[in-house]
């Protein structure tokens, strides 16, 4: 649940920033595009790890059907 907790996390704060019409510089912007790589970075990984066993738990119920 922490991915998740983690990409809400930013969309707040992203939907907030964007709705703001106080005038937010390109710097603003940088450091949420930023944030979302980070955070993109940090969990690929771990999710595409996920995928790969959840697709071959599959593969291995096809075959022995």
């Amino acid at each position: 649940m922490q991915i998740e907790e983690s990409v809400r996390f930013i969309y707040v704060k992203v939907l907030v920033m964007v709705s703001a019409r106080d005038g937010a510089s390109g710097i603003e912007y940088a450091i949420v595009a930023a944030m979302c790589a980070a955070v993109i970075g940090i969990f690929m990984t771990p999710i595409s790890d996920r995928v790969k066993v959840l697709f071959n738990l599959i593969e291995a119920s096809i075959a022995s059907t």
